[in-house]
């Protein structure tokens, strides 16, 4: 009932995922990411523990086909579920089981994953698979959303279009960006929106958070001028 990408920037460290579907909030069960782990999407008749465990088993030392194969042979509908798997390293795992409904397949290139089912047909995929690919440079949500807008100007969702999410992390098991649009008539071009309104403030919010190796800066009179600094650098 839906399609997502996974993919990384090696320039950068990050990961990210993003997702779209004629489903109520699609983005609440099927992406996870986490900085220096990986990326993973669970989809079709979806088993919400698929993404998170393969992110343990990532975690843990489990390149992504092993994690992936371990997750779906004790699942008793592996048939029914699409799974796949980035880790931070590039190494890509995926599953289209039996039982998908049509069209459903997937797909890879350097540094990205996508995986769709119920959808308009293959071209889906390829359109957003190629045009992340087009986009190298650019940040990767950028590219994400592109790669997603792409995927929907071919056909997307063959039943229609309602959620939308995207997630990139970078160091931390936290995500950077984490924005979900979970019932709009519009939702990548919501998303979209929520992008800019995210890069206007919380990106900059970010830097200042804790991180595992690191306490974060705690007092407003340093985080909002430079806050402020670095909005006035854009305008």
């Amino acid at each position: 009932m839906t399609w997502s990408i996974l993919a990384r920037d090696p320039a950068t460290g990050e990961v990210g995922a993003a997702v779209a579907s004629r489903f109520l909030a699609a983005g609440a069960l099927c992406p996870r990411v986490e900085g220096g782990v990986g990326a993973a999407c669970t989809q079709a008749l979806v088993n919400p523990f698929h993404a998170p465990d393969a992110l343990a088993r990532l975690r843990a030392g489990d390149a992504p086909g092993p994690a992936l194969a371990a997750l779906l042979g004790a699942d008793a509908g592996q048939a029914t579920r699409q799974v796949h798997v980035l880790s931070a390293d590039g190494r890509i795992a995926q599953h289209t089981g039996t039982g998908c409904v049509a069209w459903c397949g997937h797909l890879a290139g350097p540094d990205v994953s996508v995986a769709g089912n119920m959808l308009a047909g293959a071209q889906v995929l390829e359109a957003t698979r190629d045009a992340f690919l087009a986009t190298a440079g650019q940040t990767l949500a950028e590219r994400l959303l592109a790669a997603m807008e792409a995927g929907e100007a071919a056909g997307g969702d063959k039943r229609g279009r309602q959620s939308a999410a995207i997630q990139v992390a970078s160091h931390d098991p936290y995500p950077d960006l984490d924005l979900r649009v979970d019932d709009h008539p519009d939702p990548l071009a919501e998303l979209r929106r929520l992008h800019l309104v995210w890069r206007g403030y919380m990106r900059h919010f970010r830097r200042f958070l804790p991180g595992r190796d690191h306490p974060g800066v705690f007092d407003r009179a340093v985080i909002q001028p430079a806050i402020a600094a670095a909005q006035a650098e854009e305008d």
